[in-house]
């Protein structure tokens, strides 16, 4: 592939998500990703499911996620041979991508210490559940365990006593994107010193990392954040509200967007209660109540496309299949077509970066495990002669 990062190779011993995820990353940038799957099943995200597709019923669309545009081959890391060959890689690779618990590399003989023996310049992404040390530093970490403890769960749902899950596996999906751009930012680095770093991420730190000001109503404020509906926890009107057929979402973010979505809806902009957004939020159930009334008089198409013609943000709630057959979804190249050995042409969630002048990339599907075995032992002998 084309890409910025067309000559860096990724020796990716991930699994599940969050490791896999920045791997993706760095394969959609234009890498040569290797991945490195056990024998034995391979990636435990294989056997993920449902729905699982294919003739047999065997390839999960979990897999198909965060797999796209990487090698796949067969090693057992506890072997001689595995290991022989991992070290053959490593020499070889720019960057290493693990998430183990922590020690377990250590244990199959590949410290860090090890690995920069190895090669010098290799810059090695190490993600955890919830950090490398620190007093509890070793726990395993998985995705809604990880967003209850680092706080999310409690700012989602529809109220302070109903803590929800956010739907995607958002700590997972958020660690591999900051281990990705710690990686970039490590190879930029290289470029000066010659030497790679170990860069770390987890769990814990990417959902902590995405407070923002839910994090400083806390930590300046000294007030604790708490799950608010579909409203936001600063400003008003921002959320869902109820039309005649459903529901549809307005963000007036400042006091002139307010007098547009007031005039449309027949209410008073400068009533004391409404007048700015500390007034509305200080008045917000009843703000919500007055505008879901006026809301009810039309429906859903009639009403985005006044607030459209206003200037004011506001947008449907789609599902899935809406969002992948929408014509904006597809002009950003959110979605791409690939061709599986197996399911043949199939269309996967495409890369959320383009970069101008890179075009005709052609993305490859993820692939079965270990295909390509001899294609990178091939590679590997032509790098090291």
């Amino acid at each position: 592939m084309l890409g910025p990062l067309g000559d860096i190779v990724v020796l990716d011993l991930s699994r599940a998500l969050a490791g896999p995820h920045a791997a993706q990353m760095l394969g959609d940038l234009g890498a040569r990703v290797i991945k490195v799957e056990h024998p034995d099943g391979g990636d435990e995200s294989r056997g993920w499911g449902p729905p699982f597709v294919g003739p047999d019923h065997d390839i999960s669309t979990y897999f198909l996620a965060a797999n796209r545009n990487k090698q796949s081959i067969a090693v057992d890391l506890k072997s001689g041979d595995g290991k022989r060959l991992i070290e053959r890689l490593v020499r070889q690779s720019d960057v290493l991508i693990e998430n183990f618990r922590t020690g377990v590399l250590d244990r199959l003989g590949f410290s860090v210490e090890r690995l920069h023996e190895l090669n010098p310049r290799l810059v090695i992404l190490s993600i955890t559940g919830f950090g490398h040390d620190g007093p509890e530093g070793g726990r395993p970490g998985y995705d809604q365990i990880a967003q209850g403890e680092a706080g999310l769960m409690s700012l989602t749902g529809p109220s302070p006593g109903e803590p929800y899950r956010v739907g995607a596996s958002i700590a997972d999906l958020l660690a591999g994107i900051h281990g990705a751009y710690g990686v970039a930012g490590a190879l930029y680095e290289r470029e000066r010193t010659g030497r790679g770093r170990v860069v770390r991420t987890s769990l814990l730190a990417a959902v902590t990392g995405v407070h923002s000001y839910h994090g400083t109503a806390w930590t300046v404020g000294g007030t604790v954040p708490a799950a608010g509906g579909n409203h936001h926890a600063s400003i008003a009107p921002y959320g869902a509200f109820r039309c005649a057929d459903g529901m549809l979402q307005i963000a007036a973010a400042n006091d002139g967007q307010w007098r547009k979505v007031a005039a449309l809806l027949g209410i008073d902009p400068a009533t004391p209660r409404y007048a700015t957004n500390r007034d509305r939020f200080a008045h917000r159930d009843e703000l919500i109540a007055d505008m879901e009334k006026a809301l009810a008089a039309h429906d859903r198409d009639h009403w985005l496309a006044r607030l459209a013609e206003a200037g004011v943000p506001a947008g449907a709630i789609r599902s899935l299949d809406e969002v992948y057959a929408w014509d904006q979804t597809r002009s950003q190249g959110l979605v791409v077509e690939v061709e599986h050995p197996v399911l043949g042409t199939i269309e996967l969630p495409g890369p959320p970066l383009r970069f101008d002048g890179l075009t005709g990339v052609e993305h490859t599907a993820p692939p079965a495990l270990g295909q390509d075995g001899d294609a990178v032992l091939a590679w590997l002998e032509e790098r090291e002669r």
